[in-house]
């Protein structure tokens, strides 16, 4: 089984894992937008990324894990609906390739790997611990978004498929 955890919004990862070991992981693809060229996830390379997988996998071999966040208070207006607008990109790219998906709150995740109040590069050093053979792709503090996606994979790994 293929098991997709996916640390949504424009700073995200996809991670991709099979039988409890990462194949690969990669930041959220994304483009420019508009005159002031911000950035947005780009649906049509996830689903690129997500098809090179496919492949071998039928899509009722695969589960998308990704992480369902709300709005947070003092987030902008926004920011706020940027990051909502990419949430539903990925979501309507997972529907329209018939994948089921699984959404996890970050602090069910997060206290399965005892990281509630931890601070963001905490997920990266677990992640680290956990897979020390894929260390050397996380040696970056900005793949603290890549050790999220690895651990929302792992999460569902270790609590729903191997239980």
């Amino acid at each position: 089984m293929l098991i997709i955890g996916i640390d949504p919004g424009i700073s995200g990862a996809l991670c991709f894992m099979e039988q409890g070991r990462i194949i690969d992981v990669i930041d959220m693809p994304s483009m420019a937008d508009g005159k002031k060229n911000k950035k947005q996830v780009n649906g049509s390379q996830v689903f690129n990324e997500i098809s090179r997988y496919l492949k071998d996998n039928k899509p009722e071999n695969v589960k998308v894990i990704i992480e369902h966040v709300t709005a947070m208070p003092g987030q902008g207006v926004t920011s706020m609906f940027n990051f909502g607008q990419s949430f539903g990109i990925l979501k309507g790219v997972c529907s329209a390739m018939n994948l089921s998906m699984h959404f996890v709150r970050p602090a069910k995740w997060k206290k399965h790997f005892n990281l509630i109040n931890a601070s963001k590069d905490a997920s990266r050093t677990k992640a680290i611990e956990i897979f020390p053979y894929f260390s050397i792709n996380l040696s970056k503090k900005k793949d603290a978004n890549k050790a999220d996606a690895i651990l929302i994979a792992s999460y569902f790994d270790e609590t729903f498929i191997k239980n």
